[in-house]
């Protein structure tokens, strides 16, 4: 590696290789086309992003229009976290770099392709549409790196993936990583590498050994009750549901119920997914509640818990649900919560991920297991929303003793868990307003 490159990750504290980055680096420094599957997780990012700065470094500045390297990836947010790891590889190099993707107004990305981007961080559909008014060619290109490429063909982007790729020069050098090699990839491989060398740094099912996983067998109306208990202990937790309107619901419910918690799925706008991410990132919120929107590429240090309140339907997305945790070599813990009539289909599904779980029944709303999968005091932030203009008389008596509308209290329910310092009051994430029922998070679209 390049000296100002390896001082940069030692300055990260990144020393060691993972697997995935031993095994491709060598080929992918020298120049050749790489197939790499990694699961989730793995040091895949650094595994492209090392080669594709060490080898436009040595070369010219991009022209207008023109970026030299492209990489395209599958959501906004991972798109943002690849631009991330990117930014002090890239500036060390002297290299310049631009995200580009929808939801967002076009301007910004525009201005920066005209001044000229060395490395293009996009996803497909905004590409297309900037390369089709004019704005982008990708004929410079002499790098591409094609990052999640199994869940772009999961989402249905491989022919927009395919039209571009078809428009960068053939004789550049192509990097596709993905946590799976099926048949759609080895097709895309097939068409658009040139005599790659395939590298497969572990199996694509097996789990990961830092990584507990449980199913707790739970009534359906003692569900939001263990998840507030769940996520009200110390450290971050990410909870998926399986659809968006459930993700707006739970959070909701989690916010009344004293957890700071925020929402991520496709119905919330491009600010609103970015303020929540921060809140996360930065501990204001100790919950993240998403669709399967965030299991893949969402990567936040130290989540030490992921709890499938919606168990999925396909063993594939509880892997990828279940690798927010346990990354980097560190350890964390999964938790299914399964009712009656779904206990069959997630003893199919551990099944078919490779897993077998510990099963605990709960006949109520507490039980002494879930102080050992989710440690430390339970620490909850009571909120008090005022009544909606509109609808005075609906107001709830107020409790005895409670603040006026509006004030926040702190509270601890200890439950034998000991003492400790309150927290502050909790904050309505972006997106959350509108009124759910406790009964499910399940109800709506994808």
């Amino acid at each position: 590696m390049p000296a100002r490159l390896t001082e940069v990750l030692t300055g990260l504290g990144v020393e060691t290789p993972t697997p995935i980055q031993a095994a491709t680096l060598p080929d992918a420094l020298a120049g050749r086309d790489v197939l790499g599957r990694g699961r989730t997780g793995s040091g895949k990012t650094y595994a492209f992003l090392l080669p594709l700065v060490a080898r436009l470094a040595q070369g010219r500045r991009a022209r207008t229009r023109s970026p030299r390297g492209l990489i395209l990836a599958p959501t906004r947010e991972l798109v943002g976290q690849i631009d991330t790891a990117l930014a002090p590889l890239a500036r060390a190099a002297g290299l310049t770099t631009r995200t580009v993707f929808g939801g967002v107004g076009q301007g910004p990305q525009v201005t920066a392709l005209r001044q000229g981007v060395d490395i293009l961080v996009a996803c497909p559909g905004r590409l297309e549409d900037l390369i089709g008014q004019g704005h982008c060619s990708l004929a410079d290109v002499e790098l591409t790196v094609l990052d999640e490429a199994d869940h772009m063909a999961d989402l249905g982007f491989l022919p927009v993936v395919r039209r571009l790729l078809g428009q960068t020069p053939r004789g550049g050098q192509r990097l596709l990583f993905s946590a799976t090699l099926d048949r759609a990839i080895d097709t895309l491989a097939r068409q658009f590498l040139t005599n790659p060398v395939t590298h497969e740094a572990d199996s694509a099912h097996a789990p990961v050994s830092t990584m507990s996983h449980h199913v707790l067998h739970v009534e359906r109306e003692h569900r939001l009750s263990i998840l507030v208990d769940l996520t009200s202990a110390p450290g971050r937790t990410m909870v998926f549901t399986r659809t968006k309107h459930g993700a707006k619901a739970l959070a909701r419910q989690l916010n009344r119920s004293g957890v700071p918690a925020v929402e991520l799925h496709g119905n919330l706008s491009q600010n609103a997914r970015t303020r929540n991410l921060e809140a996360f990132h930065s501990g204001s919120a100790r919950a993240l509640v998403a669709t399967d929107i965030a299991a893949r590429g969402i990567h936040v240090d130290d989540v030490t818990l992921v709890v499938h309140a919606d168990p999925p339907t396909e063993h594939k997305a509880y892997l990828h649900r279940s690798g927010r945790t346990a990354r980097a070599g560190n350890s964390g813990t999964v938790v299914t919560l399964a009712t009656q009539e779904q206990v069959r289909d997630v003893r199919s599904l551990t099944r078919a991920a490779g897993i077998t779980p510990s099963t605990t029944r709960i006949q109520g709303a507490s039980h002494p297991v879930l102080t050992e999968l989710a440690p430390g005091e339970r620490v909850l932030s009571v909120q008090v929303e005022p009544a909606a203009p509109s609808r005075p008389a609906s107001r709830p008596a107020a409790r005895p003793g409670s603040r006026p509308s509006g004030a926040g209290t702190t509270g601890r329910r200890r439950g034998g868990r000991g003492h400790g310092q309150s927290r502050p009051r909790t904050t309505k994430p972006a997106g959350s307003s509108g009124q759910h029922s406790a009964a499910g998070f399940s109800a709506g679209r994808h």
